[in-house]
Parts: structure tokens; C-alpha cells; sequence
């Protein structure tokens, strides 16, 4: 039953859908914590430990941030395999250029590929600048977020590579959600206006809140 879903287009969709909801809701509570970092280093660092407390004495130390982390991974990856296969099933279907060109979609529907891509990319040097350190541009101090966020948005390639990511982010989501309502049968008529505009709010608060933090670390406000 599980396999004739997956092989299905619907159900491809609906596995981007959902995965998608999951790193959009992950998204919004990691871009408030990000947030922190203008309310300066005591604040940022506390939080970041935190985190790795999450759930104790329950749980053991860092096991909530290691099941988030395994759920993303999950998502990730689920969401970038339905999106390749479908990719290469739509190709299959339309060998040939269309006779009569088709109806001009939005730069954000026209991107999303690439979009995914860059993202993809992003979130591998992402993890091993401020998670693992292997590609940190200074002295990488485990237990000292505060100070590596610093470090990274101190050279103009990690400013670059975070921004363009986060203009990317900001049209996948755009589109993405939209997508999204319609895959899971929210959309309708009345409602698509609606959703657009969530679409657009949501798309334009993560890209501005994100961007903030290196924008904050290039003009001396967070230093």
C-alpha cells in the first residue's frame, strides 16, 4: 500500500507537501532563535544550550536536538526525492519542446528547481560552518555560538553564501506553500487569495528575519 502511494504522482506530491509543512514550521521557531543573537551574547548562548537541555531530565542532554535534527534529515531527504522523481517523470512525459509556448509562470515557479538545489548546498556548508566547525572560517568554539555566528558573517563569503540562500529560501517558500495548500485540498477559490497572501507574508518574514543576522553582524550592531 506504502510503495503504490509513493509510486504515485499524488502521492509524491503529497510526501513534498508535508515534508515541506515540517521544515516550514522548523523554519519559523529557528528564524526567533536566530532572532536572540541582537539581544546579545548571553542571551544567544544561553539559548543555544538550551536547546541540547530540551526535554531534560526526561530525555538525556542533546537527545530533543538529535531527534529535530533526525526528523529534518528525514524530511530533507524525502522531500528532495519526490521532487527529483517527479522532475524526471515530467521530462519523460514531454520529451519534445512545446509547439505553442506555455502560459508565462512566476519567477518563483520558474526557479524552484534551482532553488531546491542551492538550498541543498547551503545546508551542507551550513552545518559543517556552524555545527560540525569543519568549514569555519575562524577558531571554531564548541558551546560558543554567539562568537562563531560572528566569525562567519565577518568575511563577505559567508554573507554572500547566507543571503543568496535566504533569497532562495524566500522563493521556494513562496511558491512552496501555495503548492502545499493545494497538494493537502485547502486551496479553493475563496480561499487561494488567502493563501497567496500567507504565502507572500511568510515568504517575506523568513527571508527579512534570517538576512537580518548577517546584515546585523556587517553594520556593527551585532559584534
Amino acid at each position: 500500500m506504502t510503495r503504490t502511494v509513493w509510486d504515485s504522482s499524488v502521492g509524491k506530491k503529497t510526501v513534498m507537501a508535508v515534508s515541506g509543512l515540517i521544515m516550514l514550521m522548523y523554519l519559523v521557531v529557528h528564524m526567533f532563535g536566530n532572532l536572540k543573537i541582537f539581544f546579545g551574547s548571553g542571551d544567544f548562548n544561553h539559548y543555544a544550550h538550551w536547546l541540547r537541555t530540551l526535554g531534560e531530565p526526561f530525555l538525556h542532554y542533546e537527545w530533543a536536538l538529535w531527534i529535530i535534527r533526525v526528523v529534518l534529515v528525514v524530511a530533507v531527504v524525502a522531500h528532495a526525492t519526490a521532487a527529483y522523481q517527479l522532475s524526471r517523470r515530467d521530462i519523460r512525459a514531454r520529451p519534445n519542446k512545446y509547439v505553442h509556448k506555455r502560459p508565462r509562470s512566476s519567477y518563483a515557479t520558474r526557479t524552484m528547481r534551482w532553488g531546491g538545489i542551492i538550498l541543498g548546498l547551503f545546508i551542507v556548508w551550513h552545518i559543517l560552518d556552524l555545527t560540525t566547525g569543519t568549514a569555519h572560517p575562524g577558531g571554531f568554539q564548541s558551546g560558543h555560538p554567539y562568537q562563531n555566528v560572528i566569525d562567519t558573517f565577518s568575511t563577505w563569503y559567508g554573507d554572500v553564501i547566507y543571503i543568496v540562500a535566504m533569497l532562495a529560501l524566500g522563493l521556494h517558500i513562496r511558491h512552496g506553500f501555495w503548492s502545499a495548500a493545494q497538494t493537502l485540498g485547502a486551496g479553493n477559490r475563496t480561499r487561494d487569495r488567502a493563501l497567496k497572501t500567507i504565502a507572500d507574508v511568510l515568504a517575506l518574514v523568513l527571508t527579512v528575519g534570517f538576512i537580518s543576522v548577517p546584515v546585523g553582524v556587517m553594520t556593527g550592531l551585532v559584534s
